[in-house]
């Protein structure tokens, strides 16, 4: 059994496929746990959720976290206030409903969205505590563990490993160039963000998806390999 952890897909079904079957060449046994953001921005949304949805029929072990862009996805599907503004540009919210088939968020399919509800906003493994952005380490530690806006929004924080029982965070959110990852990882570092800005495909620091094997410590890397899309520069 091999453990690996990815994050920030975003709709980048052709790069994640690559990164499952021909870079890690996922078995049933092993466990992959993915930090949330598989919507937006990339070409593909409802292809990265079907294929996660496949794996997981299949017997495949990937858990799945939700991140900022599955909690905005389905306020906007519920019509909740201030939820549109979760798309910066048109393009990005064509790109998605497009994928899905739809005009509207409100009609995606019901099993998309009966997914995304029962995704969880942390993990804890004997090693490892996994969450989409970050936690408010000022907080109390029982607060800390159920504040939903820093689980999903934090782009900064600092790392206390006594108020994880020691174990290390990863986490995603912060696209962050390839060579940076790439250091933190060497060096083991108590908190790593693993988001390496794939969608971001005319980046040079970024456009890849990053694994890290939980055990071994190596990190796998996928250059983007989507078609061209209109959203591609951060």
């Amino acid at each position: 059994m091999r453990r690996f952890a990815a994050t920030d897909l975003h709709g980048c079904l052709r790069t994640f496929r690559h990164l499952v079957e021909e870079e890690l060449h996922l078995r049933p046994a092993d466990h992959l746990y993915l930090l949330g953001d598989y919507v937006n921005k990339g070409p593909d949304s409802a292809g990265v959720l079907d294929y996660l949805m496949q794996l997981q029929a299949a017997g495949y072990q990937v858990h799945c976290l939700r991140g900022n862009h599955e909690h905005e996805l389905l306020a906007t599907i519920h019509g909740e206030p201030n939820a549109n503004g979760m798309w910066k540009l048109a393009a990005e919210r064509q790109l998605t409903l497009t994928s899905f088939g739809v005009a509207r968020a409100a009609a995606i399919p019901g099993r998309y969205v009966a997914w995304l509800n029962a995704l969880p906003l942390q993990l804890e493994l004997p090693d490892f505590v996994l969450v989409h952005a970050g936690f408010n380490f000022a907080l109390p530690p029982a607060e800390m563990r159920e504040d939903m806006q820093s689980m999903l929004y934090s782009k900064e924080f600092t790392y206390d490993p006594a108020r994880l029982a020691g174990k290390r965070l990863l986490h995603g959110h912060v696209p962050t160039p390839v060579a940076e990852v790439q250091a933190t990882v060497a060096a083991k570092a108590g908190a790593i963000d693993l988001d390496t800005g794939c969608a971001f495909r005319l980046n040079p620091e970024l456009r890849h998806l990053a694994a890290l094997n939980l055990d071994s410590w190596k990190l796998h890397l996928v250059e983007n390999r989507e078609e061209p899309y209109p959203i591609a520069v951060r």
